[in-house]
């Protein structure tokens, strides 16, 4: 946070794109956090972001490890380094392949979303004070139903596909921030959501979340997700099977 709104030239980088990039916040905090985790939980792994970008193999021990984290230290932060206070840090705990808890921090609103297996979700305060139960919105019809579509990372023609069917749904939006989607998500501000690339520190936390809030997701294919392992096919969040499909079929189907 003392770098928000304060990050010089330098402190910000390009990764494998104009909106794929990394600063000096999100490194700073992801070492912390490692350094946290490991102290804490002494032989866990920790999959962060930003040490993917140097060891791309890093996320395959998520589906083997006894206690694993994945991280994403500063997730936004494209608007992070625009000094738009839309970003979070998001983290999820993986027992042998299955993800059993989930976090997601709000910096600047101070508060955290949590889940656990089984246990549902709820946000805590800067004190933990544990909140209500959250619930995902009631199903509507589909002309109701308002969500954020993140189409760019579609390939065409699907991307195009997508794009003109848009206006089927009541308001749809990006927020470049998978922390604060998942958040309007679990707590009932949206209905839907539509995700194409599946990195586990952008979908992990979120997909728990999510479904502890009572809600559905599946893959395009409508196969179950699997956090540990599938980095493709395409993720539909919604209320509820039925909900889920007519997004499906509104935004993918002929």
């Amino acid at each position: 946070m003392p770098r928000f709104r304060r990050l010089a030239a330098g402190d910000v980088r390009l990764k494998t794109g104009p909106l794929d990039m990394v600063t000096d916040a999100d490194e700073g905090a992801e070492r912390l956090i490692v350094a946290a985790l490991a102290e804490r939980f002494p032989g866990c792994i920790v999959v962060g972001e930003e040490a993917c970008s140097a060891d791309p193999g890093l996320p395959d021990q998520l589906a083997t490890a006894p206690l694993a984290f994945v991280v994403d230290p500063v997730d936004g932060t494209a608007n992070f380094a625009a000094g738009m206070a839309i970003f979070g840090c998001m983290a999820a705990a993986f027992v042998h392949g299955e993800v059993v808890a989930a976090w997601i921090h709000d910096p600047v609103g101070h508060d955290s979303v949590i889940s656990a297996t089984g246990q549902g979700a709820w946000i805590a305060g800067e004190n933990g004070e544990r909140g209500p139960p959250l619930q995902v919105a009631r199903p509507v019809a589909i002309g109701r139903m308002v969500g954020c579509v993140s189409y760019g990372y579609l390939a065409e023609p699907l991307k195009s596909h997508v794009a003109a069917r848009l206006p089927r749904l009541a308001k749809t939006w990006q927020l470049g921030c998978a922390a604060h989607e998942y958040r309007l998500l679990a707590s009932g501000h949206t209905h839907l959501s539509l995700y194409n690339r599946l990195m586990p520190w952008d979908h992990a936390a979120g997909w728990l979340i999510h479904r502890e809030a009572g809600g559905y997701a599946a893959h395009f294919d409508a196969s179950p997700y699997k956090p540990a392992t599938d980095r493709s096919g395409g993720l539909i969040c919604a209320p509820d099977r039925e909900s889920w499909e007519a997004a499906r079929a509104a935004l993918l189907g002929d």
